[in-house]
């Protein structure tokens, strides 16, 4: 899910073979993916998943690449127990499976992934990143907890609410020209009310002839043409958290 308005296009993207670097663990009710930085620095990245789920390697990738850049990361288990989504699913009955999977009725999964970060792996300094039905997730609690010191939300938009430019710490947005279900009017009326009514820092990045996903789901190797974008965007994350975490 990219808005509440309209679902993913579901069978874009690739699936990398990756296995990951990290290990998985309990945290309270949910499942989760840790990887540690290679250097203690007291600083976490919680990654939410598409709709996709927690297990998707392309999202454990981008977990790890931010892992190596000296955060500890961590991508719960959102769906708590429940199926993700799959590209053979029918379409037509995404919405209907989206309400049992709200992007922005996470708190109490956030709630215990925080105190998790802070005792067990002792971080003084959090980030979000998210991506698609993560980038919504990343919207939302960004809006809500003043703790998180910086927030990368990658093609998701949340829609159906006056109150969506509220950001409480630095906030980089990054969306595709070419995106199905994100028109460039909505990210048009995104920074127009940000631009109005926002106190805190924020950034809003359109990528020339991308399409949903890809940051995340397009392979590098895929398209010459694409890889410029998909570098761009992912050192842009890394820029963003380095900045204010």
């Amino acid at each position: 899910m990219a808005n509440e308005a309209h679902p993913c296009p579901c069978d874009i993207g690739h699936r990398l073979d990756y296995g990951g670097m990290g290990r998985e663990v309990q945290v309270e009710h949910i499942k989760a993916y840790v990887t540690k930085s290679p250097v203690d620095t007291g600083k976490a990245v919680i990654v939410i998943q598409d709709i996709f789920g927690w297990q998707l390697p392309n999202t454990r990738y981008m977990a790890d690449m931010i892992a190596g850049n000296g955060y500890t990361t961590i991508v719960p288990d959102f769906f708590v127990g429940q199926e993700p989504w799959h590209p053979s699913d029918d379409k037509s009955t995404i919405l209907e499976w989206l309400k049992t999977r709200d992007a922005r009725k996470i708190d109490k999964e956030v709630d215990a992934v925080l105190k998790y970060l802070k005792q067990q792996c002792h971080a003084q300094k959090i980030g979000v990143v998210g991506f698609c039905w993560g980038g919504v997730a990343v919207h939302h609690v960004m809006m809500k907890y003043s703790e998180f010191r910086a927030g990368v939300s990658v093609y998701g938009i949340v829609k159906d609410s006056e109150d969506i430019h509220s950001l409480k710490n630095p906030t980089l947005f990054i969306f595709a020209e070419n995106d199905a279900v994100i028109p460039l009017e909505q990210v048009a009326m995104l920074t127009q009310k940000l631009k109005a009514h926002c106190k805190v820092e924020y950034q809003i990045k359109t990528f020339s002839g991308q399409t949903h996903g890809f940051v995340h789901r397009k392979r590098e190797d895929c398209s010459p043409a694409d890889k410029p974008y998909i570098d761009e965007a992912r050192r842009n994350l890394i820029e963003w958290l380095n900045k204010y975490i």
